[in-house]
This record gives C-alpha cells, sequence and structure tokens, in this order.
C-alpha cells in the first residue's frame, strides 16, 4: 500500500515538474473560471497552451467564433496570471539561456561555427542555391534530434514540412545507421506532412501545436518556408498580401518555438539582385522574403558550393555569433566534415 502510495506521489511530482518546465495545457484555465465550451473554442482555433492564449493579441482571440471582448478579457487576464509575462532580471535570463539545448548537425565543424549546434527555442534560417545542402542538414537534424541530448540530440520527435516534394525517408535510415540507432524506431519518430499552398502550410502549424502538447518534439522544419508563396502570390499587385500571410506563418512559428521550446529550422531560395547593390558586392544572390523573414529568424545561415560535396556555411546574421564562415562535406550517411 505504501509502495503505490509512493508510486502516486512521485508520479504527481513528475507531472508538476512537467507543468513548471514544459508548456501548461488549456484546460488549466477551468480551474481559474473558464467554461470548457470556450477551451473547445479556443483549441479549435489551434490555442491548445496556456502561453498561446497569453501571448496573442486580442483581436486574433476575437475572430474565434462564441468569443466576445468580455470573454477574451477574461481569458487573457486569467492566462497571464499563469505566464509570467514581466520583467526579469538579465541574471535569470542568463541562467534560463544556460538550459537551451544544441542540436548537432553531424558536422564538427559547423556545430563550433554555431557556438554547438542548432539552438532551440529559435528559428534557424538556412538559405542558398539549389543543391547547397539545405534539405541534407534538414535530414541529418531530423535523426540528430532524437539522440541523447549527452550527445548533442534533443531526445525528441521531428515534425516535418514539405513543401517542395524534397523528403527522403531513405536518407534518414542512412544518417540513422551512422549514429547505430533503430531505423524503424527514427521513422516512427519523424511526423512529415507535405503542404500544397500557402493556407495550407499555415494549417499544417496548428496542427503541429496540437501534437506538440501530446508528445515532446525536439525539432520542427519547413522546408522551404517560401517556395509556396512564390507561387501563389505573384507580380508586385499581390506582394503586400504575400508579405503579410508570410508575416503570420512566421509569427506562429516563433510562437511553437516559444511555447514548446523545440529548434525551427526553415530553408528559403535565393534570387539574384537586380538593382545598383548587385554590383558592389561579391555575390549578388539574396534570401527570398525580405525584411519580414530577416527579421522573424534568429539566426541566418547562408550556404554556398566549394569544391566536390564541400560546402561552405556562413553565419549571415545573428545577434550574437560573429560573422565566420565553416566548411561541410555532404555525405551518403548525411552531413559530415570536409576531408581536407
Amino acid at each position: 500500500m505504501a509502495a503505490v502510495a509512493a508510486s502516486a506521489s512521485s508520479s504527481s511530482v513528475q507531472e508538476e515538474d512537467a507543468d513548471e518546465f514544459g508548456p501548461q495545457l488549456v484546460i488549466k484555465l477551468q480551474s481559474q473560471g473558464i467554461s470548457a465550451a470556450d477551451i473547445k473554442k479556443l483549441q479549435e482555433a489551434g490555442y491548445h497552451t496556456v502561453e498561446a492564449v497569453a501571448f496573442a493579441p486580442k483581436k486574433n482571440l476575437l475572430t474565434i467564433k462564441g468569443i466576445s471582448e468580455a470573454k477574451a478579457d477574461k481569458l487573457l487576464a486569467e492566462a497571464s496570471k499563469l505566464v509570467p509575462m514581466g520583467f526579469t532580471t538579465a541574471t535569470e535570463f542568463h541562467q534560463k539561456r544556460s538550459e537551451i539545448i544544441q542540436l548537432t548537425t553531424g558536422s564538427t565543424e559547423l556545430d563550433r561555427l554555431l557556438g554547438g549546434g542548432i539552438e532551440t527555442g529559435s528559428i534557424t534560417e538556412i538559405f542558398g542555391e539549389f543543391r547547397t545542402g539545405k534539405t541534407q542538414i534538414c535530414h541529418t537534424l531530423a535523426v540528430t534530434c532524437q539522440l541523447p541530448i549527452d550527445q548533442s540530440g534533443g531526445e525528441g520527435k521531428c515534425l516535418y514540412i514539405d513543401t517542395e516534394g524534397t523528403f527522403r525517408p531513405e536518407r534518414l535510415l542512412a544518417v540513422a545507421e551512422r549514429y547505430k540507432l533503430s531505423g524503424n524506431d527514427v521513422l516512427d519518430n519523424v511526423a512529415y506532412a507535405r503542404a500544397y499552398n500557402t493556407d495550407h502550410q499555415t494549417q499544417l502549424l496548428i496542427q503541429a501545436s496540437a501534437m506538440m502538447v501530446e508528445s515532446r518534439y525536439a525539432l520542427l522544419v519547413v522546408d522551404s518556408a517560401t517556395s509556396l508563396y512564390r507561387t501563389d502570390y505573384s507580380g508586385r499587385g499581390e506582394l503586400s498580401a504575400r508579405q503579410m500571410h508570410l508575416a503570420r506563418f512566421l509569427r506562429m512559428l516563433l510562437r511553437l518555438a516559444d511555447e514548446f521550446g523545440v529548434a525551427v529550422v526553415v530553408t528559403n531560395q535565393v534570387v539574384a539582385q537586380v538593382d545598383g547593390a548587385a554590383l558592389f558586392t561579391a555575390d549578388p544572390k539574396k534570401p527570398i522574403g525580405g525584411n519580414i523573414m530577416a527579421h522573424a529568424s534568429t539566426t541566418r545561415l547562408y550556404l554556398r558550393k566549394g569544391r566536390g560535396e564541400t560546402r561552405i556555411c556562413k553565419i549571415y546574421d545573428s545577434p550574437c555569433l560573429p560573422e565566420t564562415e565553416a566548411m561541410f562535406a555532404i555525405n551518403a550517411d548525411g552531413i559530415g566534415d570536409a576531408k581536407d
């Protein structure tokens, strides 16, 4: 009997720990006086955690059918009681930053360039021409995110949104073999979806937030974030609508990174610069998406071709990493170090 009681108490402690470190389920608002019907409406609209509600602008909550202004005010008031949204000391923030997990890319040189690997809780954008290794890095990360933390993994699953039809499970099996992981387990831990248009791409993020509540995910990949925008919106006449839609999509990605602490990796295409600035730059290619893409990404990596199978990665923009370069190779078993 005592053993049962002990195990029950330890499981409740574990639940409390999970609450403390992970996102809080939106059902928790029921104890704050929010009705079950209203919680169901929030979940259907893609708000599965208390954090999602607390971080949402009031006008977004008002677009949910059945949520009046008074209800929106109450939801925000109750959610903000459970989620710390005020000021904190830089010491506390520094302590939080020290707990961030970094996922290995498979290349020690690339990891060194990134200060340890791809950072969780933020958006990393990888852009470059075709055949520079963008998709190969995504495939490798889909496996390494499942490694134990002491092996520079994230001990979590991967969500993979593919907009160009370039996802290949065979590549994952080759990387899994390299890390001595079970191929079947690796594939089971990757949730894959093909996006067919920009609205569908956004809809998939709502599904993603529901899945992240159910299970521990370490990585969310969108390959590529901009390709469908290039075809769904054409010409200058639709530029404003395109940028607004892209901004909303990136905002949702940022919210998922914040809420669930997952590493978000998006790939991006490049376009040739045809203005006067192109004459003064060594490489006249720039990433698509303009300033909206630039501001949403925490770290931006520029890939270009080297000799043979080697590729060069440059830190294009980062809040804390210097603008340096590293060489890596695309091998049969994923991303690795370039041989001298």
